[in-house]
């Protein structure tokens, strides 16, 4: 995940400050963190991950099987979360590098991201995309105060899609995978780009505060390492009406206990209660 000026990591997830002092909000990412079920996709991907690893190395494991059994159930048990923590990491640095390339900034030497941004250059001359004069903004804070969240804008971009090739606004989202097909995206990263679209203002780098602009189209930008996609994406109010359910269920999982008193018979006390077996009759 990458670095938003004003976001910050709490045990609750990410929240961004409010560069004016009001109340923090609370990051889009952590609202469909929070409240969007994604185990139908993550369950079969961490079991591909450690059937793979196990089958590689399976002389290996067989031998640690008698050898290393706790040590190796451990391994094993945190390959996922580990290859979890690793695309993570190469989905930031490929954002990060995105943004330079956009802005025209130097874009540091990264092997492994380098061919993901090849993918944007040639998405970019695709679409003859001029940086200077199409790019409205890259990178953009978006602020909902009223409904207090706010999120991260990948890309603001003029595309001639419109009748006649007239240019439109596009609000795009960057995704990269080192698996998954260039056409292929989840429901969730709908509610992400209205949550977005529907945003009251922008901040700029100096946080100043401008009006969010009027988003005629969205899209996830799929970058893989030897393909990419554009892939139009139907975020609009109902998807936003759906988003806003999910930010109530955040807000109120983020406040509700992690445990609550037991309620004992009568004449029972709060200590530790014995254990008694029932004898049969």
């Amino acid at each position: 995940m990458t670095n938003p000026k004003h976001a910050r990591d709490t045990e609750r997830g990410r929240y961004y400050s409010d560069p004016t002092g009001g109340p923090d909000l609370v990051s889009v990412t952590n609202v469909i963190d929070t409240a969007v079920n994604k185990s139908m996709a993550l369950v079969p991907w961490g079991v591909k991950v450690t059937v793979e690893h196990v089958l590689d190395n399976v002389v290996d494991i067989a031998r640690r099987v008698l050898t290393d059994r706790t040590g190796l159930t451990k391994e094993i048990k945190a390959l996922h979360r580990e290859a979890k923590e690793r695309a993570a990491d190469l989905g930031d640095r490929v954002h990060s590098a995105a943004e330079a390339r956009v802005l025209g900034a130097p874009i540091p030497d990264d092997p492994e991201a380098a061919p993901y941004v090849a993918q944007l250059d040639a998405w970019l001359a695709s679409w003859d995309v001029d940086l200077n004069e199409h790019v409205e903004a890259t990178e953009i804070t978006c602020l909902h105060r009223r409904l207090g969240y706010a999120g991260t804008a990948d890309l603001m971009l003029w595309l001639p899609t419109g009748p006649a090739r007239r240019l439109e606004l596009w609000l795009i989202d960057y995704k990269s995978s080192a698996t998954r097909p260039a056409k292929s995206v989840y429901p969730e990263n709908t509610l992400q780009l209205a949550a977005l679209r529907y945003c009251e203002s922008v901040l700029l780098p100096d946080d100043t505060e401008e009006p969010m602009p009027a988003i005629e189209r969205t899209g996830v930008l799929n970058l893989r390492a030897k393909s990419h996609a554009l892939v139009p994406m139907p975020a609009g109010r109902d998807a936003h009406r759906a988003f806003r359910g999910a930010l109530e269920t955040t807000r109120w999982l983020h406040v509700a206990p992690s445990s609550y008193p037991a309620l004992l018979a009568p004449g029972q006390s709060a200590g530790p209660q014995r254990r008694t077996t029932r004898k049969a009759a």
